[in-house]
Formats: C-alpha cells, sequence, structure tokens
C-alpha cells in the first residue's frame, strides 16, 4: 500500500490544532504534538509563505488560520446537496424500520419536507414532497424551532395563539416553548397526534458543517405500529440517521 508522507501527515496535524484554539505559539505546536523545534520551524515557514496561517508578530509570535482554508472549505461546502444526500440516508433508514421517513427544512413558521421515503406498509403515512405544515405540529418542526436563537423564535411566535391541527395540537407559545426546552435537552422531539391523530413521529435535527441545524428527519408510523419498543428503535435509529446525514453536510460532532 501507498505510505503516508510524515511531512504532509504533521502539516495537517498543526492545521487541525486550530480546531481547537484561534491562535497558537510555535511552542504550543511543538507541546501538543511533541514533535522537535527544527521540524516545527521548517513547517510553520512553509504553511506561512503558501498563506495557510498567518504570522502574528509578537512575543512570542503567534499563528492563524489563513485565507486558502476558508476557500477549501467553502468550496467543500458548495459542493454538498442536502437533498441528494438525505434520499441515500433516508432509504437505509426507511430500510430498517419499514416506516415513513421524511426530511424537511423550516420555512418561517411552517416546515417543507424534501425528501419522503415511504414504507411497504398498506397502512401508512400519507403525506408528499413539497407539502407544508406548521413547524409546531410536527417533530421536524419542534427540532428545527428548537435551534432558534430566542429572538427568531419570539417572531415566529409573535402573533400569539398558535394555529392547531388536531386537537393534540400545541397552541399556546408558552407550553410549546417549554416543550422545546425539553427536544433541545434531549436532541430529539416526537409528534404524538398533533398533525394527524393516527400518526406518530419522532425526529434529530440534522446539522450543517458550522453545527446549526438546517433540516429535520422523521420516522412516522400509524399509531397502530407506534408500540414502546418501536419508539425506542426508532428514536434511536432517527438519532443515527441524523447524525449520518449531519456528518455528510460537514459536521463533525464534538467528543464526549
Amino acid at each position: 500500500m501507498p505510505r503516508a508522507v510524515p511531512a504532509v501527515v504533521r502539516a495537517l496535524d498543526i492545521l487541525e490544532l486550530f480546531l481547537e484554539r484561534p491562535q497558537l505559539s510555535a511552542r504550543d505546536v511543538m507541546e501538543r504534538l511533541d514533535l522537535p523545534r527544527t521540524t516545527v520551524h521548517e513547517l510553520l515557514v512553509t504553511l506561512v509563505d503558501r498563506s495557510y496561517l498567518i504570522s502574528m508578530p509578537g512575543q512570542p509570535v503567534q499563528y492563524r488560520l489563513g485565507m486558502p482554508l476558508f476557500q477549501l472549505g467553502a468550496a467543500f461546502a458548495g459542493r454538498l446537496d442536502l437533498v441528494r444526500e438525505a434520499q441515500s440516508v433516508t432509504r437505509d433508514v426507511a430500510a430498517a424500520c419499514n416506516e415513513a421517513v421524511h426530511v424537511a427544512v423550516l420555512d418561517g413558521a411552517d416546515v417543507i419536507y424534501l425528501v419522503k421515503v415511504d414504507s411497504t406498509h398498506p397502512v401508512r403515512m400519507v403525506s408528499a414532497v413539497g407539502r407544508r405544515l406548521p413547524a409546531h405540529c410536527t417533530a421536524v418542526g419542534k427540532v428545527l424551532l428548537s435551534d432558534l436563537d430566542r429572538a427568531t423564535l419570539d417572531a415566529v411566535l409573535s402573533k400569539g395563539v398558535l394555529p392547531g391541527m388536531t386537537p393534540e395540537s400545541i397552541t399556546d407559545p408558552d407550553r410549546l416553548r417549554e416543550q422545546l426546552e425539553r427536544v433541545r435537552a434531549e436532541g430529539v422531539a416526537v409528534d404524538a397526534g398533533e398533525s394527524d391523530t393516527a400518526m406518530r413521529c419522532v425526529a434529530a435535527g440534522i446539522r450543517d458543517h458550522r453545527g446549526v441545524v438546517i433540516a429535520g428527519m422523521s420516522v412516522s408510523a400509524p399509531i397502530i405500529r407506534w408500540t414502546p419498543q418501536a419508539h425506542v428503535e426508532w428514536t434511536e435509529l432517527v438519532r443515527e440517521g441524523a447524525a449520518t446525514l449531519s456528518a455528510r453536510m460537514g459536521w463533525s460532532a464534538p467528543p464526549r
């Protein structure tokens, strides 16, 4: 097998140190990577020469990331396609549970469904790509609303009483805020008959390379198949599916 080039590996190790701190000195690099002074100096000079690092005068000299790294990151992000990647992941999740799997995004106070993979059961959820629903009545919507900052959420909920789709819909903004706090803490949301009394859904958020929740993935099933055991299994499945899609969108989860 081809051998990794040690100098390239060390240069990449140096660049990855800046994921933890915005600025580093040569001594910081030496101590963190346990490399000789001469090696670190040569690598830093090369990275600065190519503008991948910028040296900042001082005692000691500090280094920070340069513009080419932003350009590379932007080029990578620009090539990511949420719908294309979501279609692949949702097929895998649907195959594992044989229930409807959706990916949706937030548009104002509503969600719009971008991707859907159906179950093979004769009794299944009726939905369609492009369908728009009130976000607060859906599991994917609550996941998306939970990631909004306070001011943006307040603007979404500023009209007072929320429209309901079923008797189970949450129409009180304060009650919704309480539920969104739980969604933030638990990382998943549930639609307990709030958009369709005959259906149940569980959803998790999909993050982009910045860690922002840009979409939600849900597993939806008729109440007749929504057993406590299935709920547990599908919750874990949708967590895993959302995490897989997040990774494809450039998100790297911090270590626990």
